[in-house]
């Protein structure tokens, strides 16, 4: 028979899904109010409904280009890091795999994964500038790609370690090379931990905005967050709305990828931490 909650159990679950949907909650109903009712004191239910704050992204701000740099930033810089960084994670995760600083080489990918990311500022703006690659979108994309192979290399070289290696020995005695044992046998293996490490890359690029500041110099080439940004500034002071009606916009791609692959996230988030 299935046990019953206990009555604080279910009163502390209530309180903590309170305080964890209670902001998104906010930040939509802002978005619906009508800018009268936004400059009155507040009540917990809209009195007011409009989508006037929507429109006025889309013509006033364009953010719906904002949203596509963004799409375009994430989507690309995402691939080039997976496909540099998986292989690497597997090469590094296998002793066979021998070469010069192989155990330097770890502890180098550590240490750029716990740096802050304003210390590779300078050296990125400096090289971009010297290439003449300034005013493009590829110092954003090459940034983004700097962020996240670290990340992805660190993240999967456990999900790599807790493969059996014995499949790798049986394929090998039939007859299959390294690419074949890699793609064929391993990579099935930690699906769900290539796709907890894709949607945790892909938030990390959409919502990235130091090296947005310092390296996107067009407003055409603006992501969302530095839309968002210019939300609240001295000349467009508190646009409550906007901001509101933005931070929803802004959070729907997230969430639509993470709705769609949640079960693989969840099994790569906890494969990660347990040893096989």
């Amino acid at each position: 028979m299935r046990k019953r909650m206990q009555p604080w159990k279910a009163v502390f679950l209530a309180l903590i899904l309170i305080w964890t949907l209670f902001p998104i909650y906010w930040m939509l109903s802002l978005s619906i109010r009508s800018a009268a009712e936004l400059e009155t004191k507040l009540s917990i239910v809209p009195q007011s409904f409009t989508v006037k704050h929507f429109i006025s992204l889309f013509t006033v701000k364009n953010i719906g280009g904002s949203i596509i740099n963004s799409l375009q930033t994430a989507l690309i810089s995402l691939v080039i890091a997976v496909c540099a960084g998986v292989p690497c994670a597997y090469i590094f995760s296998r002793a066979r795999f021998t070469f010069l600083f192989k155990k330097s080489g770890i502890l180098w990918v550590l240490l750029l994964r716990v740096l802050p990311p304003i210390a590779f500022a300078i050296p990125l703006y400096v090289m971009m500038n010297r290439v003449g690659l300034l005013g493009t979108k590829i110092p954003i994309v090459l940034s983004h790609v700097l962020l996240n192979i670290p990340f992805i290399i660190w993240y999967l070289i456990s999900f790599f370690a807790n493969q059996p290696k014995e499949l790798e020995e049986s394929a090998k005695i039939d007859g299959a090379g390294e690419w074949a044992v890699f793609r064929r046998i391993i990579l099935p293996l930690i699906l769900p931990g290539l796709a907890a490490v894709l949607i945790l890359t892909f938030m990390t690029s959409w919502n990235e905005y130091l090296y947005g500041v310092i390296f996107v110099q067009k407003s055409e080439h603006y992501t969302v967050p530095l839309v968002l940004a210019t939300l609240n500034s001295e000349q467009e002071l508190a646009q409550w709305g906007n901001i509101a009606a933005g931070g929803v916009l802004s959070v729907i791609p997230v969430s639509l990828f993470v709705l769609f692959a949640q079960t693989y996230l969840i099994k790569g988030l906890a494969g990660g931490a347990v040893k096989g």
